[in-house]
């Protein structure tokens, strides 16, 4: 039999959070190689990076211990599984998928954590 351990997430360090309109964090995720998806959490669009799986970041990641090196975030009121960008200047039309993780424990609680923390400027 094999035993089968769960090791959830215990904490989550935000090194950066931007908020940004929806169209530019739609830019960001569209590339010459393909569009990347976007996630939604409870009213919030939003995409991570991570920091590079370095030795020291493995031994925090076997901890519990997640870090995200920059997020970028747009208020989305609403879930929708595909967001059209459309540009006259580029005369150019993109789909951007968009991954609803609310089911997610670890989402849910950085989007309180972003509601309470992040204020508008």
């Amino acid at each position: 039999m094999v035993k089968v351990t769960f090791s959830p997430t215990e904490e989550l360090v935000i090194h950066e959070a931007v908020e940004m309109t929806k169209d530019d964090l739609l830019l960001e995720r569209i590339t010459p190689a393909g569009n990347l998806p976007l996630y939604w959490c409870n009213g919030i669009l939003f995409s991570f990076s991570s920091i590079p799986m370095t030795d020291d970041i493995v031994k925090e990641f076997l901890k519990g211990r997640i870090h995200w090196l920059e997020v970028h975030f747009a208020k989305l009121d609403k879930y929708v599984p595909l967001i059209t960008w459309e540009s006259d200047e580029y005369k150019s039309r993109m789909n951007v998928r968009v991954i609803d993780t609310s089911t997610s424990v670890l989402h849910r609680e950085f989007i309180q954590w972003l509601k309470t923390n992040i204020k508008k400027k």
